[in-house]
This record gives C-alpha cells, sequence and structure tokens, in this order.
C-alpha cells in the first residue's frame, strides 16, 4: 500500500512539472526558463545562473523585455574582450543611451529594473524611471590603483550607473543626492541594496571614493555589498 501511494505521489510530481498543462505557476516550475517579469520565487536564483549559463539561453531571456541589438563577439586580447555581446538600449521601461556590454549584464540589469527600481521610485518617490544612466562597461583597463589586476570593465562584466530619471522630471545623481538625507538619498540607498540582490558585486559611494559618483555593478564576483 505504500508503495503504491509513492508511487502515484511520483507520478502526480511528474505531471504538475513536466505536463504542457500542468498546474503548476511557471515561476514555480524548475522545467520553464526565467523570464524577467515573472514573481519571484525560491527558485528564481538558480533560474538565472541556468539562463546566464550559456550566450544563447541568456539572449533568450533578454529578447521578452529589453531593447538590444545582438552583436557579434568582441576579441581584444586575452584580458579585453565582449562575450555575449550586445548592444544595450533600454530594459523593461527604462532606457539607457546606447552602451555594448555582455548579456549577463543586460539580464541582471533588466531583472534589477523590473523586480526593485520601478517599485522603490513609485512607493519612495512617486514616479516612474524612464531612464538608467550609467558612465560605461566595457573598458580595456586594470582596477584603478593596480598595477596588476585587471578590471571587470575589461571583459565587460561590470557596468557603472551614476543615476535615474523619473517620469515626473526629478533627476536623481549619485554624485550630488547620495548624501542629501531626503528622499533622493533613501531611493538611492535602497537602489543600492536591491542590487545586491542580483549582482555578485555591488560597490556604491559608501565602498570608497573613486565610487562617489557612480554604482558599480558585476556579474561575478563573491558578494561584496558596499
Amino acid at each position: 500500500m505504500f508503495l503504491c501511494t509513492l508511487i502515484g505521489l511520483i507520478w502526480g510530481g511528474y505531471q504538475a512539472i513536466y505536463h504542457p498543462d500542468s498546474p503548476l505557476p511557471r515561476e514555480w516550475n524548475p522545467t520553464k526558463p526565467l523570464e524577467i517579469t515573472d514573481p519571484v520565487t525560491p527558485l528564481t536564483a538558480w533560474k538565472l545562473e541556468r539562463a546566464l549559463a550559456s550566450t544563447q539561453s541568456c539572449l533568450a531571456v533578454l529578447e521578452t523585455t529589453a531593447n538590444f541589438t545582438r552583436m557579434n563577439d568582441l576579441e581584444t586580447s586575452e584580458t579585453c574582450h565582449i562575450k555575449g555581446r550586445v548592444d544595450l538600449r533600454g530594459v523593461g521601461d527604462a532606457a539607457l543611451a546606447p552602451i555594448e556590454t555582455r548579456c549577463a549584464i543586460a539580464v541582471r540589469l533588466a531583472m534589477w529594473e523590473h523586480h526593485a527600481l520601478q517599485p522603490a521610485a513609485l512607493e519612495q518617490l512617486g514616479a516612474n524611471i524612464t531612464q538608467i544612466d550609467h558612465i560605461g562597461s566595457y573598458n580595456c583597463r586594470r582596477i584603478r590603483g593596480s598595477a596588476e589586476r585587471w578590471s571587470k570593465h575589461a571583459t565587460a562584466d561590470a557596468i557603472d550607473i551614476s543615476g535615474f530619471r523619473l517620469s515626473d522630471g526629478t533627476d536623481l545623481r549619485l554624485i550630488k543626492d547620495w548624501d542629501d538625507g531626503g528622499p533622493k538619498a533613501a531611493f538611492l540607498r535602497r537602489a543600492r541594496d536591491s542590487a545586491c540582490e542580483w549582482f555578485r558585486v555591488t560597490l556604491s559611494p559608501d565602498y570608497n571614493s573613486l565610487h562617489a559618483d557612480h554604482f558599480h555593478l558585476q556579474s561575478n564576483g563573491w558578494g561584496l555589498c558596499r
């Protein structure tokens, strides 16, 4: 009797996951690929990593919610290149000045915009984000102040965000609003904290003076959030 029950449960679980008409919501279904607009669940982080495992799967996710053009990989040298290269011009409802970056950065940026930035801007500032301002992604250089270590910008595994523009005309700049003590500063800190959930490394003006005017966001690293 126990064996029959166990087999029934296994079969039911299989059907719930793999059947084309499965009642299981896609955000809870491990066989369904990530979609940017899916509600966040305990499976989301795993789905995100799976999506970023290949350029093909990454681009498939990006296709649904970004304004971009796929480009050929850039191979300048062993230390300087862009693999999974895209010309990105917007994520979700937010525009960006054209920027060449990796698909992985674009997907993480899209997740941040949809699940964190837009809700926070509406709640704290009463407006939507219409533009995310940046100061670059790819830059074939070493880490500033280091003669040996290459920057993650050298492989476009990072993007620097300098501010945001809102639907009511509000212009937020890290360089002038981070320490103003008002709602703009509160939003920027919430933006920083939520970036830590979607990027592997997030550095803000609290990190050091070199980041006084931007968030440094990386798609790889060991989880530093400052």
